[in-house]
Parts: C-alpha cells; sequence; structure tokens
C-alpha cells in the first residue's frame, strides 16, 4: 500500500516547505521565494514540522512496538515486519527509506539553513532554536543508526558523498553546538521574538514570547545526552552532569512539544495521520499485552488516555500478546488501539522526561539528594497530562512510591520503568532507546502466556526472526547507501549502537 504522509500546517509552513529544501526553488516567482528571501521565522516552523513528522510517526510506530506498548493486529499486516524484528533498508511508509530522507533533507537542511541565518544576522534567539531541534533531531538518528553524515553535511554539491560520523563524535560536535548556543547574548536588539512561530513553546504574540523555555529545553537536551553516555564514557558524563549542576542551569520546567495540531486535514498529530487517516484502518495497531497488563496489574487509570476499550464496551480492555497477529482467535478482532487524538502533541522532551532526567542524575551523582522529589515530579506530570492524580501511587505503599530504602538498581529501574510508562504516542522512541541503554524494563524469561509471566516486562516477540534477540537500531536505507560511497557497510537489526555497552 502506497502512503503519503500529509501534515503541512500552515500556508506559512507550506511556503517554507516549498522554499528550503536541497531542491530549492530559485526562480522569481513570487510565490517561491528564493533563498534570499528567506528568513529564519519563514523556515523554523518548517523544519520543526518536518522533525515532528517523522520522529512522531514513522519512529514513534516501531519504537512503540519494539518498547511494548503496540503490537501488529490479527486482521491486517500493516507492521508485521516491525513485530518481527524484519526491518529493512528501506523502512518508511512507501518502503523508500523517507524517514532518513526526510530528516536529512527536510528538517536538519533546514534548521542549518536557520542556523547560518541567524548567526549572519545577529539574531541568537533563532540561532539556539535551531541549535536546538538540530542537536535532538539528530541525538534520535544517531541513536537510531549509530552513524550519520555530521561534520560534512549540509555541503550541498560540494560534497554529495559527506563521510560518516561515529555517533561518540556527533554526540561531541552537538554538545559543543549546544554550549556555543548557549553562550550568546540573549539581551541584544538583534534578538528577534519568535511567538506564534515557535512551534515549540508557542505565544500568541512576539511581546508575550520567551527564549528561557529554549535555554533549559537545552539544558535538559544536555543533560539526556549525557545520560545516554554514562555507560559507555562514564568519566565524561559524569563530567558533564556535574558541571550543569554545579553551574546551577534550569531544566525543563514545562513540555517541550510541538502542540499546534488541528482536526483538520493535513494539519494533525503524525501519528493519527499516519496510522488511522492515510492506512484507513484502525486494524494495524493494537495495544500489547506487555504494556496493558503493567496498566491493569497497578490499577493505573491512565489506561483510558492510552488506549480505547475494546471494540462492543465501554469500561473493558483487550490486548493480543506481542507478535502474536497470526492467533485466529475471532475475539481479537476487537482488541484495544491506542487512544491518539489529532491534536495530541509530538514531544520531543516531555515535563515527565525533564523529572525523570534529573532523578538519575541526582541519584548517580549526588547521593539521592533531591532524586525522590524529581521522581515523584516525573509520576506526577505524567498523571496530571490526563488529569490524573498520581498522590495515592506514589505515596508510602503506593504501587509506584520510590524505593527509598533500596538499591541504585532499584531505584534505577524504579525511574526507567515510570519514564517508559510515561511515553506511549509520539514519544514512543525514547521508551525505546532508554530500554537499550538501562535494560529497564526487564527482559521476561517467559513468554506473556505463560503463568509465570510479570506483567511489564518485555518478552521476545512471537513472531520475531533474529533467534532470541532484541533490535537494537535501524539499518541505514539504500537510496543513501547506494548513492554515498562513505556510508558504511549494513549491520544486523541486532547491533549495539555506541552507547549501548551495559
Amino acid at each position: 500500500m502506497k502512503i503519503r504522509l500529509r501534515f503541512i500546517l500552515f500556508s506559512l509552513f507550506i511556503l517554507s516547505v516549498v522554499s528550503c529544501k536541497k531542491r530549492l526553488d530559485i526562480n522569481t516567482d513570487p510565490n517561491n521565494p528564493s533563498l534570499e528571501q528567506l528568513t529564519p521565522k519563514l523556515v523554523l516552523p518548517a523544519a520543526v514540522s518536518s522533525a515532528a513528522g517523522r520522529i512522531g510517526s514513522d519512529y514513534a510506530i516501531f519504537g512503540g512496538m519494539w518498547a511494548e506498548f503496540y503490537t501488529q493486529g490479527t486482521t491486517a499486516n500493516q507492521f508485521k515486519v516491525i513485530d518481527d524484528y524484519n526491518v529493512t533498508k528501506d523502512f518508511g511508509q512507501t518502503n523508500k527509506g523517507e524517514p532518513w530522507v526526510e530528516l536529512f533533507s527536510g528538517a536538519l537542511n533546514d534548521f542549518n539553513f536557520v542556523i547560518n541565518k541567524a548567526k549572519q544576522q545577529g539574531d541568537w534567539n533563532y540561532f539556539l532554536m535551531a541549535t536546538v531541534m538540530k542537536a535532538y533531531t539528530y541525538q534520535v538518528l544517531v541513536d537510531l543508526y549509530d552513524k550519520v553524515p555530521y561534520t560534512e553535511a549540509f555541503q550541498g554539491s560540494a560534497n554529495l558523498q559527506p563521510h560518516f560520523d561515529d555517533g561518540y563524535t556527533v554526540y561531541k560536535g552537538l554538545l559543543a553546538e549546544l554550549n556555543t548556543a548557549l553562550s550568546k547574548d540573549f539581551t541584544l536588539s538583534t534578538n528577534t521574538p519568535a511567538g506564534p512561530y515557535d512551534y515549540v513553546f508557542t505565544t500568541s504574540t512576539e511581546s508575550s514570547w520567551s527564549i528561557t523555555p529554549w535555554i533549559r529545553f537545552a539544558n535538559t537536551l544536555k543533560l539526556k545526552m549525557y545520560l545516554r553516555m554514562v555507560y559507555a564514557k562514564p568519566a565524561e558524563a559524569e563530567a558533564g552532569i556535574r558541571k550543569l549542576y554545579s553551574s546551577g542551569v534550569a531544566f525543563l520546567d514545562k513540555n517541550a512539544s510541538m502542540n499546534v495540531f488541528q482536526d483538520a486535514p493535513d494539519k494533525r498529530n503524525p501519528f493519527y495521520t499516519y496510522n488511522f487517516v492515510e492506512i484507513g484502518t484502525n486494524a494495524n495497531i493494537k495495544a500489547s499485552f506487555t504494556f496493558l497488563s503493567w496498566l491493569r496489574a497497578n490499577n493505573d487509570p491512565r489506561i483510558d488516555n492510552y488506549f480505547l476499550p475494546k471494540t462492543g464496551s465501554t469500561t473493558e480492555y483487550l490486548a493480543i500478546h506481542q507478535g502474536d497477529y497470526a492467533n485466529l482467535d475471532p475475539a481479537l478482532n476487537t482488541t484495544s488501539i491506542p487512544n491518539i487524538s489529532p491534536t495530541a502533541p509530538v514531544d520531543f522532551i516531555s515535563l515527565a522526561e525533564s523529572h525523570f532526567l534529573q532523578a538519575e542524575a541526582l541519584e548517580r551523582f549526588f547521593n539521592g539528594a533531591g532524586a525522590k522529589a524529581e521522581y515523584d515530579a516525573g509520576v506526577t506530570a505524567s498523571f496530571a497530562r490526563y488529569g490524573d492524580n498520581a498522590a495515592p501511587f506514589i505515596a508510602t505503599g503506593g504501587s509506584y512510591a520510590y524505593p527509598s530504602g533500596g538499591t541504585f538498581e532499584q531505584k534505577l529501574e524504579a525511574i526507567i520503568v515510570q519514564k517508559w510508562a510515561s511515553m506511549p504516542g509520539s514519544h514512543a522512541i525514547e521508551a525505546f532507546f532508554e530500554r537499550n541503554r538501562t535494560g529497564y524494563p526487564r527482559t521476561s524469561p517467559v513468554f506473556s502466556t505463560n503463568a509465570a509471566y510479570v506483567p511489564g516486562q518485555i518478552v521476545y516477540s512471537k513472531s520475531g526472526i533474529t533467534n532470541g534477540l532484541f533490535p537494537k537500531r535501524l539499518i541505514i536505507p539504500d537510496l543513501e547507501s547506494s548513492r554515498n560511497a562513505n556510508a558504511p557497510a549494513d549491520e544486523l537489526l541486532t547491533k549495539k549502537v555506541w552507547w549501548d555497552v551495559r
């Protein structure tokens, strides 16, 4: 089935998407302005939309299945290859590697344009915003593919076959770029307030807009990247985190999300658009028993925010065991589907994730001082997002009470499992990364149909073809590797990326 994802948001977005790709139209048509006429204000919304569109759809769907929030339905077949751990080089909506292509030729190319243009103009607001989004988008790509073009990227015809850099080199480069952007003077008159042109921290007017949330976003992204390095480069990760805290930086106190979607054609949430609109059926992505069993075991009220009740019921939920899409039981035709709203945001870093990152950092490097408070705040933020009350869950004796008297690993497990539980939907790719980094949620020694199964433990897919090994990455698409002689040799899906050494 040929599928096209359409989520061009506004006429501004249409203008900037058409105008700022590698295929730039430089004619004099007034509807297609020249490169010289483009401004950071015009291009940044398109770039953010491009990043959210792919990270919040293609990558979120496979991340959600590999994190075992979801599994393939029994009456459709769109995502069987994901459940099978049989994703090919050409992963994407029309099997041509579109997510990779879009993020490089779209999002990253546009962020790079904004960075260069803003630097020329001394507009450090747009310089920081574009740098943060570039670093975030690159972080996702590196964590997926391990090696990507970075130091030689975006040179156009001057270098059509850029070198691929290893993930550690890219991380170091991105952290340096974030430090440079954060060092700028944001009080200068050359800085432009973004207001409604900011799709992440939008305000209705430019006068009510502030760069402060972006500074917090940058600091929180640095914290996340250092924690992702913590097993591969422990000394460097610790030094980076200690410097953040000794400098007294502030972390995100709100969601860093694209939250401008509307329930109208070409303006909806990309996960919703891809799964429910473009495919034209809700029969593919279904609730996984792994996650649903955990929610039920803990009587978690978020269940009705994450899933819709099974067909024909308003209160009962039904799940499929991971990869069990060949099951002929007709009852599975009524399995619960994701409760994804057409206006749901695409998270880059959520408030809950920000708190969980801080909890882990404090537990690792500061003797746990303040870790419980951050953990509790993370659980509270995740519940509050859906109007639910976390207080009885995090109270002493509650299902999610922080194990203050436990070992470091018990505390880490609590933090990561709650982070996992906060990430279904368009943020699901991060749950997959954190599972690979930490090993939490734990791997079950038995399949989920076994009476000994512990709810919430990750199981090897019933349809898996990788001999018991879980996927760890994606393969660089053929569209890139066949045209770039510098592309690395293909790796197996089960080959770990650079930071996954635990």
